[in-house]
């Protein structure tokens, strides 16, 4: 494609609708097959459609899922790492969990599986509003762990996308994984459901596809604009009190390094370690990290303790800050 060379202030300016991006013939089609017959292989009917869209998501009502447009081409997924840190499923590995967590969301819809009194038995309402945050909780037994975030603790219906991502595995898998937790009822559930599901159509079958980007008239610009807004936070003043709690302004620690060029110093590893605890984005973290490296620098904090303990505890703080802004959107398209 002629843009993959062009200098990024020039491809910034060019229309997502502009960009000639086909998901036919791509790695990412080869994905897509692979869970389709991932699917068979287990019985199910359902083929999810599949469209390009500006990211991941199973509209509500629609058994399909839309995947994100970088994912096209390397020139594009190297510009989502600049803009956003990193390129949610641009590996193999990556892209087939995604696809499986979002096939369980497209069985929800294509066979309205929230409806059954048993279904919300086992994982509760779906009309239960989604959060603006939470705050999940590493140890509990009562989930699945399948992507990143613990993801399943964050509604019904993720709580199902998830426990079905993690059924679609060996069925030995996930019986050894999770000998002995709770989490293993919703998934002797979510086995005898597809048993029963097999070889039956699902009674929603629309092709709608939400967000389109064949209709997509933003620049890559504007479309990073918005999403650096949404995923973009706001540090509180609140937050100086906790910062003065991890690092210290005594004058007998004076001579000691700096909270501001430690947090700088240590700051590609801590943003590692926080997103991969919280699942919070890359580019998210990296803002507070931000923020916290200005306000630090402001009250002149410095290192109260030895190196170790105070990365981890400021990595601590720092995770338990993140998982607030946690937040995915979920679209819905009345039938």
């Amino acid at each position: 494609m002629e843009w993959d060379r062009w200098p990024l202030e020039r491809l910034l300016d060019v229309r997502i609708r502009d960009l000639g991006l086909r998901l036919e013939g791509t790695w990412v089609e080869s994905c897509i097959d692979e869970l389709y017959s991932e699917l068979g292989k287990r019985g199910i009917v359902l083929r999810p459609h599949c469209w390009l869209s500006d990211e991941w998501f199973s509209p509500t009502n629609v058994p399909g899922i839309g995947i994100p447009f970088y994912l096209m081409h390397p020139r594009l997924i190297r510009l989502e790492r600049k803009m956003m840190l990193e390129a949610e499923g641009a590996s193999r590995a990556e892209c087939m969990r995604i696809l499986r967590h979002e096939a369980g969301h497209a069985m929800q819809h294509g066979y309205r599986l929230h409806r059954r009194p048993s279904w919300q038995r086992t994982f509760g309402k779906s009309s239960t509003p989604y959060p603006l945050s939470y705050r999940p909780k590493p140890a509990s037994r009562r989930f699945v762990q399948h992507l990143r975030a613990y993801y399943a603790q964050a509604h019904p219906d993720e709580d199902f996308a998830e426990t079905f991502a993690v059924w679609m595995q060996p069925r030995a898998r996930w019986q050894k994984r999770y000998e002995g937790w709770p989490a293993m009822k919703k998934l002797e559930y979510v086995d005898a459901l597809m048993t029963d599901l097999a070889g039956t159509r699902a009674p929603v079958n629309t092709r709608v596809r939400a967000f389109p980007v064949s209709k997509n008239s933003l620049t890559l610009r504007e479309h990073y604009e918005e999403k650096r807004s949404f995923y973009a936070v706001d540090f509180p003043s609140t937050y100086d009190a906790e910062l003065q709690k991890v690092f210290s302004a005594a004058p007998r620690h004076a001579a000691k390094e700096l909270a501001w060029r430690f947090i700088t110093r240590h700051r590609v590893e801590v943003r590692r370690l926080v997103s991969r605890w919280t699942g919070e984005s890359d580019f998210t973290v990296d803002q507070l990290l931000r923020d916290m490296t200005g306000r630090s620098r402001a009250l002149q904090l410095r290192i109260g303790g030895r190196d170790a303990t105070v990365l981890m505890d400021f990595a601590g703080m720092l995770a338990v800050r993140s998982v607030h802004f946690l937040y995915r959107r979920r679209v819905s398209i009345p039938l």
